[in-house]
């Protein structure tokens, strides 16, 4: 009973760098209906930031805010300069750009700080909490962890639903075209989209890199899961991206107890194709209500 607990606990924490992931893909999805296949590399850019600025100031907080705001400067750059050239033209040019996007990110990082793993501090302790002598699978780390990811899930969503900034991040999405007319800066909206998954982003590769190695490609595989998580919550749902990153980290962390941790990916690809198979929207996609 206490294995199953500590799996279950444990898979929540992991669940929740999965969702912080999914989460900054939802954002730029329902903002701009592009799949972002850089946002792993501008995580991890971001992370780079961060690790300077806390080894040139000891200031963990610093660190992290540096972060969240060079993760906004880098999403509006990259829309300005790069994404900005595929809007009106095929999805697949907007592809290819990302995910060019994310080979030049890793490229540079690497020029510039090498290929060797780094480690990266924890805003709190990663020794496991007990209840009494009963060993609950998390830290202290991954309870702030889950705060941070449930607070930018609900600031997210109530920025969608409730302000014009939403409306008008909705709006540019479904039809440009109609926007425009209706008085909305299609550009500075698609600007300001990016820079918030930037910021989504950045704050993923904060949360995550303590947990694994800071190098060049190191939040590839977390991408891979992080995109599963929200396909599986669906790509318009905020509530979706948290429940499938929790989702997927259960099951993963069972699969990895019980099965072996060996094949995790495959495990989490299983699911995925699974959830495309029975529910191809998402479990929380809001699409069926639009179509109405």
């Amino acid at each position: 009973m206490q294995e199953f607990l500590e799996f279950t606990l444990g898979g929540i924490g992991v669940g929740m760098i999965y969702a912080a992931i999914a989460l900054s893909l939802v954002l730029i999805w329902r903002g701009t209906r592009v799949l972002n296949y850089s946002q792993g590399g501008m995580a991890m850019f971001t992370t780079y930031v961060a690790w300077l600025v806390i080894r040139h100031t000891g200031n963990y907080w610093a660190g992290f805010a540096v972060a969240l705001a060079s993760g906004l400067v880098l999403g509006a750059i990259l829309e300005r300069t790069v994404v900005r050239s595929t809007e009106g033209k095929s999805p697949l040019n907007s592809v290819i750009v990302t995910i060019g996007l994310l080979i030049f990110l890793e490229g540079l990082a690497g020029i510039i700080y090498g290929g060797q793993f780094r480690s990266f501090p924890s805003a709190f302790s990663v020794t496991g909490l007990k209840i009494g002598s009963v060993a609950l699978g998390i830290s202290s780390s991954d309870a702030f962890t889950a705060a941070a990811v449930l607070g930018a899930a609900l600031a997210l969503a109530l920025v969608f639903r409730f302000t014009s900034v939403g409306l008008r991040l909705r709006a540019t999405a479904f039809s440009p075209g109609v926007a425009r007319l209706l008085g909305v800066r299609i550009g500075r909206v698609l600007t300001l989209g990016w820079a918030l998954a930037g910021l989504f982003g950045a704050l993923a590769g904060v949360l995550v890199t303590p947990s694994t190695f800071l190098y060049p490609n190191s939040m590839d595989s977390i991408f891979v899961l992080g995109f599963t998580a929200a396909v599986i919550g669906g790509l318009d749902s905020p509530v979706g991206a948290v429940a499938g990153g929790v989702l997927l980290g259960v099951v993963l962390s069972y699969a990895g107890g019980y099965l072996g941790s060996d094949l995790v990916l495959v495990y989490g690809l299983v699911v995925l194709a699974l959830v495309l198979m029975i529910r191809p929207t998402g479990l929380f996609s809001a699409a069926a209500s639009r179509r109405v």
